[in-house]
């Protein structure tokens, strides 16, 4: 998908799909977000009200609990959209969500555009036909995690043998990872795929992405988060990331790893806030621990940008957080120590100043 392109994405919307339906659970506090939400849908609305295609409705039904929530429903499905509240994010959801579940790739060209798709994970499947009922089975399970996680098919040999797939055998793939894993014991049911993919949903390196940043966040490991931050379009952010990538290789085996890479031009709007609130600098390379309650955070000293952490050196500090020897308390105490010396510089100044009055008496 390219950038925002004005009304351009809206038209597409229209080629594609006849009504849209979204629900907002309307209550009494987060009003800030409602306003927003509503900013939204009316921008929407008043491209397509020609078209009469956009139904906007307010609910308080008991089944969409948490306030401020967008859904779209698809057929029997209601989806939460856990992106970024901003109309291009939510047209460009949608526009992935109308499409077929599963994308069939059919060339060596195409073949080469499922390989350059490195930072989503991707399940491909080789399947004798669509009519097959193992290939209705992969679909049915797509259904599941679109448009979230990406589902390909082919049905041609060739393709099936440049991707070393074997008949009704589906490979899973991690971002960022060379090579895929092999979903075990074909053929498979829909069940056992979305078991399998939710089993393994959680990536060793993660990208955060406009359109599912809540859910990202929220899914944190005791109630932290590794974050890294690196421009892929700035050379010291690139080598960066592929000091990450190489480390996420060696760890993929971890299940207590996940890194949460972020680059800071997905989001130009936060910059300025997440470097006030993390006291960093985003015009070069950072990595941190982040405690997801109160944002208190530690982050690695990376004295020059000429001079970037090893993968080595980026493996061993990664320890020291997940054994606990580097944490967000310690970074509470130090805070404290601060305020305890300031405290005490304040009372050494009282003190001379009594000092000083008794001389002049």
């Amino acid at each position: 998908m390219g950038k925002w392109n004005g009304s351009n994405l809206y038209f597409q919307l229209l080629e594609k799909v006849k009504r849209l339906a979204s629900w907002q659970r309307m209550g009494e506090h987060k009003l800030g977000i409602h306003e927003r939400l509503n900013e939204l849908v009316n921008d929407m609305g008043q491209v397509l009200s020609d078209y009469s295609i956009l139904g906007v409705y307010r609910t308080v039904v008991s089944c969409f609990d948490e306030e401020g929530s967008l859904y779209i429903l698809k057929g029997d499905r209601t989806i939460e959209f856990d992106g970024e509240f901003a109309a291009d994010v939510l047209v460009e959801f949608l526009l992935d969500l109308i499409e077929d579940p599963v994308e069939i790739i059919n060339s060596k060209l195409e073949v080469q555009a499922f390989e350059r798709i490195e930072d989503h994970i991707k399940l491909i499947g080789f399947f004798k036909s669509e009519e097959s009922e193992h290939y209705k089975a992969f679909e049915e399970a797509a259904e599941h995690f679109q448009p979230y996680i990406k589902f390909f098919a082919t049905f041609d040999k060739g393709v099936a043998k440049k991707l070393s797939l074997k008949m009704n055998e589906v490979d899973f793939y991690e971002p960022f990872m060379d090579e895929p894993i092999a979903i075990p014991d074909k053929p498979y049911t829909e069940a056992e795929i979305v078991e399998f993919v939710k089993e393994h949903q959680r990536p060793t390196l993660r990208r955060l992405r406009p359109e599912d940043m809540f859910e990202t966040w929220e899914d944190d490991l005791n109630g932290i988060h590794i974050v890294a931050f690196a421009e892929r379009s700035d050379p010291d952010g690139y080598e960066f990331l592929e000091i990450l990538k190489q480390v996420a290789r060696d760890n993929t085996d971890n299940p207590d790893l996940s890194i949460v890479w972020i680059d800071p031009d997905d989001f130009p709007l936060l910059v300025a806030y997440w470097e006030k609130t993390f006291k960093i600098d985003l015009f070069k390379p950072q990595i941190g621990v982040v405690n997801v309650t109160d944002a208190d955070s530690v982050w690695m000293e990376i004295p020059d940008d000429d001079d970037l952490p090893t993968a080595e050196e980026l493996e061993d500090w990664i320890e020291d957080v997940l054994s606990g020897k580097i944490n967000t308390e310690d970074d509470d105490n130090d805070d404290e120590e601060d305020e305890d010396d300031d405290n005490d510089d304040d009372n050494s100044d009282e003190e001379d100043n009594d000092d000083s009055d008794d001389d002049d008496e």
